[in-house]
Parts: structure tokens; sequence; C-alpha cells
């Protein structure tokens, strides 16, 4: 019996487990945002917008291709992902221009805490390379939208403080408690992960409205409008604890989703960003609770972990069921290779 030679390579440092495990999930990230991209662009009449646009879906159609090449240079199978079969161009315009503003700002933002993560994950000099230049091209195109959202008066800003007089030491143990009784005012960093948790579920209403709005499958539906009440609960808690410090809520600058009820993409495509988020929503929330210093935080924060947790296993039980749940990299199954 004879085998086939092995291509000789410059040199075999093949891929470990880490440098898999991010190019294959933000091969299917960045297919999101192509197909919503393409989408958005379709319909987009705005001058101002149109080129930002472009930039974006042009950055991630290079990023898919540079991880197709990673992939095929190491005879890796190339995930299915998505295509141009989950997109409805003929659909009409599901949101506003603003909200592809709004779309390019927020997959930015999360894309540069993504990337950093998966960046100090990797140590092929090649593929930390690529990650790095992902940080790069996500904060430039993150600063270019909230420039841009500015200059349209529709970003709103995290809220200001008064600067402190002097360096203080913590002095008593109930800095970090607030249960019961008197609570001390939010420091710094609770206010900001606070602001930043009411905007990201705002964008993720929109999103989920529009979804509900266009979606015909009725368990489908049931289970967008139920992941939309996660995201409203949160807004809510997160608001009345602003408003209980003396600090005015955060509303939402307009309405982004239009009348249509004709879907532009496919059920697969809408409940895999659903799944995104969701694992956004834990990685932030459980970010949050990690900084909080005040115990009646932690606790909303880890009861919105355990709601999310359990939406989300739901949504990929349905998911399964249904063949949509593309299976990531097993290691090898070393007891099954010793039975067979």
């Amino acid at each position: 019996m004879s085998f086939e030679k092995p291509q000789v390579k410059p040199t075999n440092i093949e891929l470990s487990c880490t440098e898999i495990g991010g190019l294959w999930s933000v091969y299917f990230q960045e297919g999101m945002a192509v197909c919503f991209l393409t989408y958005l662009l379709h319909h987009l009449q705005d001058g101002q917008i149109v080129p930002l646009a472009e930039e974006a879906l042009k950055i991630s159609q290079d990023r898919i291709e540079k991880i197709k090449k990673f992939f095929l240079d190491e005879n890796f199978p190339i995930p299915a992902g998505f295509s141009e079969g989950d997109v409805n161009l003929a659909a009409p315009p599901l949101f506003h221009d603003t909200f592809t503003l709004s779309f390019i700002y927020m997959m930015n933002r999360l894309g540069m805490i993504n990337y950093a993560f998966t960046a100090s994950n990797n140590v092929r000099l090649d593929v930390l390379d690529f990650f790095n230049e992902c940080i790069h091209t996500s904060t430039e195109m993150f600063g270019k939208a909230v420039r841009m959202m500015l200059e349209k008066g529709i970003y709103d800003r995290p809220p200001k403080m008064n600067y402190p007089n002097k360096i203080e030491y913590v002095q008593k143990v109930s800095f970090i408690d607030g249960i019961i009784g008197m609570k001390r005012p939010l420091n710094a960093i609770e206010l900001s992960e606070i602001f930043f948790n009411i905007e990201r579920n705002y964008f993720s209403v929109m999103l989920m409205l529009g979804f509900a709005q266009v979606m015909e499958d009725k368990k489908l539906k049931n289970l967008i409008i139920r992941g939309k009440q996660i995201s409203e609960q949160q807004i809510e808690l997160f608001n009345s604890l602003l408003m209980q410090e003396e600090l005015l809520g955060t509303v939402p600058v307009s309405m982004e989703v239009t009348a249509s009820t004709v879907s532009p993409f496919s059920d697969k495509l809408i409940m895999s960003m659903i799944n995104v988020l969701n694992s956004v929503d834990i990685l932030l929330i459980s970010h949050a609770l990690s900084v909080t210093m005040r115990a009646d935080l932690s606790s909303h924060y880890a009861k919105i972990i355990t709601d999310v947790m359990a939406y989300t296993k739901d949504t990929y039980d349905v998911m399964v069921k249904r063949k949509w749940l593309e299976q990531p990299p097993l290691t090898t199954d070393r007891g099954q290779l010793i039975k067979s």
C-alpha cells in the first residue's frame, strides 16, 4: 500500500486550537456582516453613509478571503457559512438609513473587543498579524462611525461625572455592599458598563423588532420576541439604576425600523445573528460583573447571565433541530479510534 507524499512547506507550524477556533469563528461573523451590509448598502440612500458602508463591506470580504487562504494552505475544510442565498435584495428596506450607521458602529465596537481577545490567544505570527490588522481596521471604522454619528446628532454620549478632588482609598467594607441600606454612588467603571449595556441592548431591540416583523415561522417569531423582551428588561433595569443615582436614563434617538413585513434574510441567518448577540451579551455582562464593586449590581448581572444562557440554549436547540448550526472543529476522539 502506498501513500501520496505530502506537500513540502517552507515551514511546518500547524494551526493550534486557538488559531483554528479564532479563524473559524471570525469566518462566520464576517460572513454574517457581508450579508447584512450587502442588503443595507443595496437600499442605502444617504450619500454620507454609502462610502462608509462600502468600506465596511470590503473589509469583511477581504477578511473572509484571507481566512479562506489560511484554511486552503492547511488543507483545512472551509466552513459552509453564509452565501448570497441567505439575502433577498428584492425585499423592501427593513431599516432606515441611520441603522446602517448604527450597524457599522456596533459591529466594529464589538469587533475591537473580540479581535483583541482572539489575538491574545494566538502565537502563530501570520495569524497574529491577521488579527492585529483586524483590530486596526475595526478601530478605524469605529472612529469613522462615531464621527459621522456625532455629525448627524444621533450619538448618545456616555454620562458625564465630576472629577474627584483627590485620590481616595476605600475606607469601609460597605463600599462593596449595597444589597440593603444606603448605597454608595456608582463609580466611573460601573457607570460606564451600565451605559454601554443600555446602548448595546437598544441596538438588539431594533434588530429583534425588525426580525420579528418579517418572520413568518411562528415558533421562531415567538423566540425572537422573547429575545427582544430580555433586552428590553435589561434596558429598563439599567435605566432605573441610573435614575436612582439622579442620573438621566438614556433613550433611543430614532426609530430605525421601517414598516416592511418582507424578510430580506434567511431564517438561518437571522437565528445565527441572534446567537452571536447572545454570546456577546453573556461575554459583556460577565465582564461588567467582574469589574463591579457593588453587590446589588453583581446580583443583577448574575440574574441576567442566567436568563440569557437559558435563552441561548433554546435558540441553539432550534438551530440544531433545523440543521442550521455548523459544528466547530472537534478534537480527535481517541476513545473511538481505539475501539475501531
